[in-house]
């Protein structure tokens, strides 16, 4: 019989499986799907030889999450980090550029280069300090309060109308608009500012990886772990409750808050169940996959070299798009994430293919197909797109909901993030991985340190697993 059991093989679950397993503990991991992976798989959704990840495709925090750190993901398997790592289209054939290099950023800013220097450099100086505070429970004291204390201000200031203060062009504020527009929130707020200079910190250090062979490889690279150590894959496997897993000591769950309510069947407390009731999901996404005949012809010179493109135009119109989503409309120039990782993995096309990754934000439980929408706004910074397009697949809303139950309502990040979401996720506590049920810790991206890939909600679960239940220390991840 297994000692710990894991629901949900996402980057949270794996990253949970592989540390229990690890610690010498038999383990064994329970995914619905087919396929493990969650988040993390890659698959030709509509012609043979092209291969497109399903969610994730580009991985800001690979790099960076002190899980994967340990785990050594970078040895493991093949990521291609590119030089630029993100860019904002503007019209005129004008665009903002991240590079690695914060100093060569801030060359290509005009005259706000220096003013965008003065925000990011401090950051770029506290990247460890930072990236421990934002991946890790915040009630708590952080090791570093000088990178705290830089950070927040940095917060305050990109997370209220103070935003354009410092700046007298379009270039910066575009550029730390598309990176604080990841978080699906108004705009401007503490939450997308918070998790924009994080995320753009990140790429003036360790830069974007684009993993070699999809996002599936990192979900590989973690099953072929857990497995070394004993640890056992169970797909097809969906659990109804917790009575049908086996008589184990530990529990951890890769769900989001209905699922747990659901696993447990009522066995929670009054006060804890009204708390996994009243849990917040923010909006969605309707994602759109491309397979094209050749590059996306950006207007802009440059973009061509970006892993990530931010398609939205100024920051005005960013901020106009993501607050009428959070109004409950649809944008009709909506804010687009746009990638195009066959330019820096071949293996992802056939000879003369390319393929596109893309999304833009909608209100939770959409349905409507927004791909003409998304077409219409690349084809403004890239003039001649609709000429390369050879086919496309929409997903929307509800069938990312459909996809993932983590999803609920397509909201990929399983939680609201403004600044209560990221306190109360999905309780205030100095440990919410733990849950009134002895030997049952909550795991998924509904925890701290939230969404993205980072391992990060499982690692802590499993953490406080082996502390509470069997007495061990965290073990080597590598």
């Amino acid at each position: 019989m297994p000692d710990v059991a894991v629901v949900g093989s996402g980057p949270n679950g794996l990253a949970a499986a592989v540390t229990m397993a690890r610690a010498g503990l038999k383990v064994r991991l329970y995914e619905a799907a087919p396929a493990p992976g969650g988040g993390l798989r890659t698959t030709e959704l509509m012609e043979p030889g092209h291969f497109h990840d399903v969610c994730s495709a580009v991985h800001p925090m690979a790099l960076a999450s002190p899980f994967f750190r340990q785990f050594e993901l970078s040895r493991r398997i093949r990521l291609v980090v590119p030089e630029l790592s993100y860019g904002s289209p503007l019209d005129g054939g004008r665009a903002a550029l991240a590079y690695r290099s914060l100093d060569r950023t801030a060359a290509g800013l005009g005259r706000d280069g220096g003013a965008y220097r003065r925000l990011m450099a401090p950051l770029h100086q506290r990247v460890e300090g930072i990236t421990e505070l934002t991946l890790n429970q915040l009630l708590r004291i952080p090791r570093d309060p000088v990178a705290a204390a830089v950070f927040g201000l940095a917060t305050l200031e990109q997370g209220s109308r103070l935003w354009n203060a410092r700046f007298r062009e379009e270039l910066a504020p575009a550029l730390l608009t598309g990176v604080a527009a990841h978080a699906v929130a108004p705009l401007p707020g503490l939450a997308p500012a918070a998790a924009g200079l994080l995320l753009g910190t990140l790429a003036h250090s360790g830069g974007w990886p684009i993993p070699v062979g999809g996002s599936a490889a990192i979900a590989g690279a973690m099953i072929e772990d857990l497995e070394a150590h004993g640890g056992a894959v169970e797909t097809g496997a969906r659990i109804g409750s917790l009575a049908e897993l086996p008589p184990v000591r530990a529990t951890l769950l890769d769900v989001a808050p209905p699922g747990l309510l659901r696993l447990a069947g009522g066995r929670f407390p009054a006060r804890y169940r009204r708390a996994l009731e009243s849990f917040r999901f923010g909006n969605a996404a309707c994602k759109i996959d491309f397979i094209l005949s050749g590059p996306v012809p950006w207007a802009a010179p440059g973009l061509a070299d970006a892993g990530t493109v931010h398609v939205g135009g100024t920051r005005a119109e960013m901020a106009e798009a993501e607050n009428l989503v959070a109004a409950g409309r649809h944008p009709e120039r909506p804010y687009v994430l746009v990638s195009q990782p066959s330019r820096f993995d071949a293996g992802r096309a056939p000879a003369g293919r390319q393929i596109l990754w893309s999304y833009c934000h909608v209100p939770a439980g959409s349905t409507l197909d927004m791909s003409e929408a998304v077409i219409a706004q690349l084809e403004r910074f890239a003039p001649g797109f609709r000429d390369v397009v050879v086919e496309f697949k929409v997903t929307t809303a509800a069938g990312l909901a459909e996809y993932n139950e983590n999803y609920v309502g397509g909201d990929f990040g399983a939680g609201l993030m403004d600044l209560r979401g990221l306190l109360q996720r999905p309780v205030l506590s100095p440990v919410p991985w733990r849950t009134p049920l002895p030997g049952v810790y909550l795991c998924s991206s509904s925890t701290p340190p939230g969404p993205g890939v980072t391992g990060m909600s499982g690692f802590h679960a499993a953490r406080y697993a082996l502390k509470d239940i069997f007495g061990l220390p965290v073990p080597r991840l590598a």
